[in-house]
């Protein structure tokens, strides 16, 4: 039989293992893409492995981690001054940054509030660069130039003479 002691040492253990395997479920990204190592579903993002970022607009930034990965980070609303300021932080309750669990936080902010994360998702190379371009943020290789429609032999258009009729 347990002492009171050892089944409140029991409830608490237990109690921190759902917890924790709470947070690994809501973390886990979905692969989905055939085996690639990019995947489709809400991505998390080791807070120490952050290196840096790039402000795509008020509301979207990329960030880098260590081993050259890059993630698309989706705001909640718009974080007016976002792209004038110094520097971001992340804020969460573990060393993990994941959608809907954490805020960012910048200089600048005027009410002081964090802004909560909508969405993060792991990017490849050419989706980075496509982001890039999507929001100004990197011209692209080759400039896609509308066809000019080529002059047609036997349309031309004859004028008609407005005082013919007068006759």
């Amino acid at each position: 039989m347990l002492t009171k002691s050892e089944k409140t040492k029991t409830y608490i253990k237990q109690i921190f293992i759902i917890f924790s395997l709470s947070v690994l479920v809501a973390c886990a990204g979905t692969n989905g893409d055939g085996g690639r190592s990019v995947s489709r579903g809400s991505d998390c993002i080791y807070e120490p492995s952050i290196r840096g970022y790039k402000v795509l607009d008020e509301s979207n930034l990329i960030v880098s981690t260590s081993g050259r990965r890059k993630y698309h980070v989706t705001l909640q609303r718009r974080a007016f001054g976002l792209q004038s300021s110094w520097g971001i932080a992340f804020r969460s309750q573990t060393n993990t940054i994941c959608s809907a669990f954490s805020e960012v936080l910048f200089e600048g902010h005027f009410d002081g509030e964090a802004i909560r994360i909508a969405s993060i998702r792991r990017v490849s190379p050419e989706e980075e660069e496509d982001l890039l371009i999507r929001y100004g943020k990197k011209k692209p290789e080759f400039e896609h130039t509308p066809a000019v429609p080529e002059d047609l032999k036997g349309a031309e258009v004859e004028e008609l003479d407005p005082d013919a009729d007068e006759e």
